[in-house]
């Protein structure tokens, strides 16, 4: 953790240990006595982070994220760009306090920094124009000319799918152009940029059916952050009980968020319980029917 005062007068040492990244210091101006964090990420990956062409100042929905969450926990934030393989080594050297960067919470990465509870949830999608209604998901492909990415997760799952006629191309935009062409009947794509990307005024496209291949985002904070972390989570909380993360979230891509975010999703066997308990409650409904027509029976 920094304090504002300390990073100014960091940076006229000669060994400033941020001099190989970039900065982009944003905190608030009237309680400047807040502390401030540092926060590794890689303005490269729109919508969540990237520069904006007009004046390439970082922005983003991780970016508005961390900053909505310093608001309402007592935090301002210094953003320093840098390569994406280069941000855990950067926590795990206390070179950043904290990383937002679409990082999916994985195992391996546990051992080194601790997640954030999750914010986002992501995956492979299905994507087609808004006039059709035959496909309403990944069952519905088999046969059907597909666009993907090339040498992707999107372009692994187009080819499991019986049938599949699979047109690959290197840019994102492109396969999204080729949908709105009628050159394919569907399009397999991550699911935040397929949802930025109809936001972005394309709504004659739409989502169908299930995420597939879910991961989930967090915020990594270093080992000896602990009360960091702690202030993130209670942020998130804060944000979504006031329904400032949903505003957030739909800002950037255009629908509500999952309901269990942020925070951790509902497990299998939870949900499996809510299907046993579900299907209890229609097996007793019918023995109740039943009942009632035999009763009926016997009165007539």
């Amino acid at each position: 953790m920094f304090v504002l005062f300390l990073l100014i007068g960091v940076t006229g040492c000669g060994n400033n240990k941020f001099q190989n990244s970039n900065k982009d210091l944003q905190f608030d101006s009237q309680n400047s006595a807040k502390p401030t964090y540092s926060v590794a990420l890689e303005a490269t990956y729109e919508p969540f982070e990237f520069r904006q062409m007009k004046n390439s100042k970082i922005t983003g929905f991780d970016v508005e994220l961390i900053q909505a969450i310093g608001k309402v926990s007592g935090f301002n934030v210094e953003f320093h760009e840098m390569r994406f393989e280069s941000i855990l080594g950067a926590l795990k050297t206390n070179n950043a306090d904290m990383a937002i960067s679409a990082i999916s919470i994985e195992d391996n990465i546990k051992k080194d920094v601790y997640f954030s509870l999750p914010y986002f949830q992501t995956g492979l999608v299905v994507a087609v124009r808004r006039d059709n209604d035959t496909i309403k998901g990944f069952e519905d492909l088999k046969g059907k000319e597909i666009a993907v990415q090339i040498n992707t997760a999107s372009s692994k799952e187009a080819r499991k799918i019986p049938g599949a006629r699979i047109k690959e191309w290197e840019e994102i935009s492109d396969i999204f152009v080729e949908l709105k062409n009628g050159g394919v009947d569907a399009v397999i794509n991550d699911f935040p940029m397929t949802a930025y990307y109809i936001n972005q005024g394309n709504n004659d496209l739409k989502i169908v059916g299930e995420v597939k291949s879910v991961k989930h985002f967090g915020i990594a904070v270093a080992k000896d952050q602990t009360e960091l972390l702690q202030k993130i989570n209670k942020g998130l909380k804060t944000l979504k009980n006031t329904g400032e993360f949903v505003r957030i979230y739909n800002k950037w891509f255009g629908q509500q968020p999952p309901t269990f975010l942020p925070g951790n999703p509902p497990k299998q066997e939870d949900l499996s319980s809510q299907e046993n308990l579900s299907a209890k409650k229609i097996i007793l409904m019918k023995k109740l029917m039943n009942r009632k027509h035999s009763l009926c029976k016997k009165l007539n």
